[in-house]
């Protein structure tokens, strides 16, 4: 469909045109074994037989970062607190340059090796050895790890810096046993792991399909109650949808459009979703680094220039709702402000918006087109992800919103990668994007405005695409680092939202859900909005937390 196309013309033809698709492919399908859960989270064609868990960049296998293997602690975003794990305690000394953790004792690994705490000293110092290999940037913080004895390891800083706790406790550990044997970690595609997750037994691995059996040797007694997980190879998102609703698929984490209709009533007793706007917040990133976004008063007429509202209704079917001021997730819901998100440029209002633009010096021509100083007609495309339905649909909305404005907008997409590429890079004006999230506000912010991760244009970022730093922002960041106590935290998060909503470095525009789905006719456990014991998608697997729901589910 053309960029120019009606966008809610858009969001109302993918309904009927699942549903056609539903009409068309009635049939039945083979279903798998009793106690084999069959899930759906990586779209992709065919497997490649990797699980290796440090190095994410070759795209290993899920549940390897949350299933697999497993972290200290498991962060509970909807609880919002830490479950011990590998990690039973942790205490801070020396005035928080020390951070010691005490292992779990009993742990062994899945090939009947006892764990200790010599792994986790090993699995840090292998990252500090090959840095490709250390993907939170932990060794950026750290002076030295070291295990005391075989359930201590001691974590040593080279400065106070009290969040980088929340990336030690996420670390995945391996075997030192195993691993210590390596040439080569990095290029290490791990196709038998060893690991203490619920599954690590490699029972198929096919291009159109791979299983993973239950760890034999588990340290909790009597989980998993699941026997297996399969993996049936799905290209697209349309084809993952047909396979859940077809009950092919036991859990998912599918944007489905009008889920309701589509799934749920297809059979109401056993399909069930739950989407918590606990995903990261979806972001216009207007380019700092080039004019005239540089100026807070032009990203601001932007943002009032949006009709969230619309938004929401047209590119996710009202699963989600506006941002606020803060851009913060429900993820935060401790933490955030609604006073400080009330601020009104995130209100829809073309009057205030073309105001604020007329007073920054963009005067419209005769001809209705806004202007640079130059004279250069604004003309600008949004990017976005090919594929992404949501995505490209609140980008037409956003871009039809810009041409009331003045401004001669329109949407572009290219694949991912192609697209990856150019935000990473600041190649572009203005694109969505995700945001980075953490157990508290702390690197949402500093990867929204912190100074230290601006890059010039050209050079990747790794998160600050917009290439924005505020000199306020850095004081706040750097007190953070260095403050212990929690209601401290929330002074200085209060300080980060307000210097948020002055300077509107970047434009929110909704809390992505957690998108899940799940059917309760052969397996039972999944969280809901009435049993919210966890996040309830496959997709959260970056802190750990998908392994409190696999080690919860069981067979009916």
């Amino acid at each position: 469909m053309s960029a120019r196309a009606s966008p809610r013309f858009a969001a109302l033809l993918a309904v009927p045109l699942l549903a056609l698709s539903i009409s068309a492919c009635v049939r039945e399908r083979p279903r798998a074994p009793h106690g084999v859960l069959v899930v759906s989270q990586e779209q992709q064609a065919a497997w490649v037989r990797n699980f290796n868990p440090l190095n994410v960049a070759a795209d290993p296998r899920w549940p390897t970062l949350a299933g697999v293997y497993e972290p200290l602690f498991v962060f509970n975003s909807i609880q919002a607190e830490y479950v011990p794990w590998l990690g039973l305690e942790h205490e801070w000394r020396e005035e928080n340059l020390l951070l010691r953790v005490t292992t779990r004792n009993g742990v062994r690994w899945s090939d009947g090796q006892p764990f200790s705490a010599r792994d986790v000293a090993f699995t840090f110092q292998l990252l500090r050895r090959h840095r490709a290999l250390d993907r939170r940037g932990v060794w950026g913080f750290l002076a030295d790890v070291d295990a005391v004895d075989d359930r201590t390891v001691d974590f040593r800083f080279q400065r106070v810096f009290i969040p980088g706790f929340d990336e030690v406790a996420a670390q995945q550990i391996v075997p030192e046993h195993v691993w210590s044997k390596l040439a080569d970690p990095v290029a290490f595609a791990n196709e038998n792991p060893v690991a203490t997750g619920p599954f690590t037994e490699v029972r198929v691995f096919r291009n159109q399909v791979y299983e993973l059996g239950r760890n034999p040797h588990y340290w909790q007694e009597g989980l998993p109650r699941v026997e297996a997980l399969r993996f049936p190879a799905i290209p697209s998102n349309d084809r993952a949808n047909l396979a859940l609703v077809f009950d092919e698929v036991d859990w998912a984490g599918n944007f489905i459009p009008a889920v309701d209709r589509v799934f749920v009533e297809r059979e109401p007793q056993h399909h069930g979703y739950w989407f918590p706007l606990t995903g990261s917040s979806i972001f216009l990133y207007a380019n700092t680094a080039r004019a005239p976004f540089g100026d807070a008063r032009v990203r601001k007429a932007l943002s009032m220039a949006i009709d969230r509202e619309l938004v929401v209704d047209v590119a996710l079917y009202r699963y989600s709702r506006p941002a606020d001021a803060t851009g913060l997730s429900d993820a935060y819901g401790a933490w955030h402000n609604a006073q400080i998100g009330a601020s009104d440029w995130v209100q829809h209002d073309l009057e205030r918006a073309n105001a604020l633009l007329d007073e920054a010096g963009h005067a419209r021509g005769e001809d209705g087109v806004r202007r640079l100083p130059d004279g250069t007609r604004w003309r600008y495309d949004i990017l976005t992800v090919s594929g992404w339905s949501d995505w490209v649909r609140a980008s037409q909305v956003i871009a039809r919103g810009f041409r009331a404005l003045g401004i001669e907008a329109s949407v572009r997409t290219f694949d991912f990668s192609a697209w990856f590429q150019r935000v990473q890079e600041g190649a572009f004006d203005l694109s969505l994007g995700w945001s980075f999230e953490g157990p508290t506000p702390y690197l949402f912010y500093r990867w929204l405005m912190s100074s230290a991760t601006v890059k010039p244009i050209g050079e990747a970022s790794t998160g600050n695409w917009h290439r924005y730093g505020s000199a306020a922002a850095d004081s706040a960041l750097v007190a953070f680092e260095r403050e212990a106590d929690p209601e401290a935290q929330r002074a200085l998060s209060d300080a980060l939202q307000r210097l948020f909503a002055q300077e509107a470095p970047a434009i929110p525009l909704y809390p992505n859900p957690s998108w899940a789905e799940y059917n309760t006719s052969r397996f039972e456990g999944f969280p809901s909005a009435t049993h919210p014991y966890a996040d309830p998608s496959p997709n959260k697997f970056d802190r750990g937390e998908t392994l409190l729901v696999l080690t919860r589910l069981k067979p009916r």
